[in-house]
């Protein structure tokens, strides 16, 4: 009974967000319920005063850990992986989750952690770059508490550019303001044509730059000018078939 009980402490889901000062924010959740990522990004809203949630973190500055239950073996496993912006917190992810594990690079998508991208949220999330020496652990009971804007399903959007240059800077810039102006959670890849044709013709797009709604469906795209708020609002807001 007390081995049963043991056990079921050491079972548990983790999830570490980090800030590019260094900064951490990460939770120990043994139902291993979802969201998390979104209920962190809030959390670091609240703790750093910041304008938005920084929902541009989660594809990069994540680690994730998972502990489980052999059923065949009844052994503890375990699994844990961060992104490569972030691997080399590993001595303290290990800490902070009590463990003693080697962390694996978690794959990363092309273009989704463009350095261009990520450097045009530093003017709007200057705290975010700050050396605060923070580590905080969130808590389990808190994000019920927390608006539902939150927990909604981020938008995927795809956007198709021709090289990395001051106009794709200035596009990523515009862009990126837009989209927080809507208070809701987003993934962004941009695509360089250039280096990938063959995404583009997957894709059909013929010129650039175009933004290309992913999910939820239906897919939607915009081609041109990304600056127009009423066409972008459009597709974003597309109804759910």
């Amino acid at each position: 009974m007390n081995q049963a009980k043991s056990r079921d402490t050491e079972i548990f889901k983790g999830i570490a967000l980090f800030t590019p000062g260094g900064d951490l924010i990460y939770c120990i959740d043994p139902s291993k319920q979802g969201r998390w990522h979104l209920h962190l990004c809030a959390g670091l809203q609240e703790i750093l005063n910041l304008s938005e949630p920084p929902h541009f973190l989660v594809p990069c500055y994540t680690a994730t850990i998972d502990r489980w239950l052999d059923p065949q073996t009844q052994q503890i496993q375990t699994y844990a992986e961060a992104y490569p912006l972030v691997l080399r917190y590993q001595a303290l992810l290990n800490a902070v989750f009590q463990t003693d594990v080697v962390w694996q690079a978690a794959p990363v998508a092309e273009g989704l952690c463009d350095p261009i991208l990520l450097t045009t949220y530093r003017a709007t999330f200057p705290q975010l770059w700050e050396e605060n020496d923070l580590v905080v652990r969130f808590e389990r009971s808190r994000p019920e508490s927390l608006s539902t804007q939150h927990a909604q399903t981020p938008y995927v959007l795809h956007l198709f550019v021709a090289g990395h240059s001051a106009t794709t800077e200035r596009i990523l810039q515009s862009l990126r303001q837009v989209l927080e102006q809507f208070h809701y959670p987003y993934t962004l890849k941009v695509i360089d044509v250039i280096k990938h044709p063959e995404q583009a013709e997957i894709d059909q797009v013929a010129a650039t730059p175009t933004l290309v709604k992913v999910s939820p469906k239906p897919m939607r795209r915009l081609v041109g000018d990304l600056d127009n708020v009423e066409r972008l609002l459009q597709i974003l807001t597309s109804p759910e078939v």
